[in-house]
């Protein structure tokens, strides 16, 4: 569970940052929220991919 935690915050955190640099660069709004989508998307896979395996050992 807690590397679920970790997992969570830790995308969090690089969602939030690439979020703020392409802010930063003055990106579109759209292109901003597509970045983000993937990225949350990306984490769902992960955090599920890692439970998964870790509930099997």
């Amino acid at each position: 569970m807690t590397l679920i935690i970790y997992l969570i915050v830790g995308w969090l955190i690089l969602i939030g940052g690439v979020s703020w640099t392409l802010v930063a660069m003055h990106v579109s709004q759209q292109t901003i929220a597509i970045v983000t989508v993937i990225m949350l998307g990306i984490a769902v896979i992960t955090g599920a991919t890692r439970a998964r395996n870790r509930d099997r050992s």
